[in-house]
This record gives C-alpha cells, sequence and structure tokens, in this order.
C-alpha cells in the first residue's frame, strides 16, 4: 500500500511506513480551500488545509510512503480515516520521482485523501483571496494548534524539498505580514 502526502503527511505520517520517497503527482494542485474543524480550527472559527484540485498540466509534489506489512497497513487505514475524516474522496493516482521525471511512474496506484467541493463536504470552505485565507490562518486555532503553524511548517518543508509552491508562499509570506503587523501594534 502507497499513501501520498501534500499536507501535514509530509512532515508527520503518524503511521509506520517501510519507504518514504519525495516526488509528486500530475495534474492536481495544492490549495488551502478545505476548513479544518477538528484539527487546526472548530465548528465556530475553521482553520484551513490543504486539499487538491484538479488542474491539467500542473504538479503537486509531496511525499509517498510504502506499507508494506498487513497489519501495518490496517492501523494505517485506521488512523488516517480518523486523521482525515473531513476529506470526502480517495482518489488513486501515479507518482513520479525527479529520476523517473514526467516520463514514467515510480509507483502506480497511490492513495491520496482529497476534499472535493461537493455539497455533501460540509467543511470545504473554496477559494478565497490570498488576504482572506492568510487572516483566517492566522487566527485560527485548534486542538492540534494554531493554524498557522500548519502553514509555515508546510512551507517549510516543501522548501527542503526544493519545491517553491506559489500559493503556499503567498500565502505564508501575507500570514507573516498580518502577525507583524499585530506584534508591532
Amino acid at each position: 500500500m502507497w499513501v501520498f502526502g501534500y499536507g501535514s503527511l509530509i512532515w508527520k505520517a503518524g503511521f509506520h511506513y517501510d519507504d518514504r520517497l519525495v516526488g509528486f503527482i500530475k495534474d492536481y494542485r495544492r490549495v488551502f480551500y478545505q476548513g479544518s474543524t477538528d484539527h487546526r480550527g472548530t465548528p465556530e472559527y475553521p482553520g484551513r488545509t490543504v486539499t487538491l484540485e484538479p488542474a491539467p498540466g500542473e504538479l503537486c509534489w509531496g511525499v509517498a510512503y510504502k506499507v508494506s506489512r498487513k497489519e501495518d497497513q490496517e492501523v494505517a487505514l485506521t488512523y488516517l480515516e480518523v486523521r482525515e475524516k473531513q476529506y470526502d474522496k480517495k482518489e488513486y493516482v501515479d507518482f513520479f520521482t525527479k529520476e523517473t521525471g514526467g516520463s514514467s511512474a515510480a509507483v502506480t496506484g497511490v492513495m491520496v485523501y482529497i476534499a472535493s467541493p461537493d455539497k455533501a463536504n460540509i467543511n470545504y470552505l473554496g477559494p478565497a483571496s490570498v488576504e482572506e485565507i492568510a487572516k483566517q490562518i492566522v487566527h485560527a486555532e485548534g486542538p492540534s494548534g494554531p493554524n498557522r503553524d500548519y502553514l509555515f511548517n508546510l512551507e517549510k518543508t516543501l522548501l527542503q524539498m526544493g519545491c517553491k509552491d506559489e500559493h503556499v508562499m503567498k500565502i505564508a509570506d501575507e500570514a507573516r505580514k498580518l502577525i507583524q503587523g499585530a506584534n508591532s501594534s
């Protein structure tokens, strides 16, 4: 079993795995469109976490985790079903590494959780301006901590992987401006 992480799973798997590959999936982009009422926000003030949206021609960098043993797979799936419970879709995608380039998949059938804009997904917040998203992230906090920690960890980890995700970086820059402004007042 392989699992693709593109948000907090990149730096905190939370389950036993046998291998971890850095790479990308095709035709998706990472966006801060999913509301978090259970980890990085509350029902009264949701945080924002990333999901994927179809984007032909784009690449979304992240990590793929290989879970080999049946017992480890069962534990990982049980854990992920709770952790990702606000994500309403599971897809199976091809995963590429720098070494394979875009020509052939390093791994096929990698499982990924996606929060869709479907009406059934009550926590989907959808698009907003960079300023609105940053403001919401700066002010939200939930049981897993401040939403800004999620944003800054994601930015830092992506940069360490050599990935400059424009959406994440713009929101992080705006969040820093808001925090700086609040601290200088």
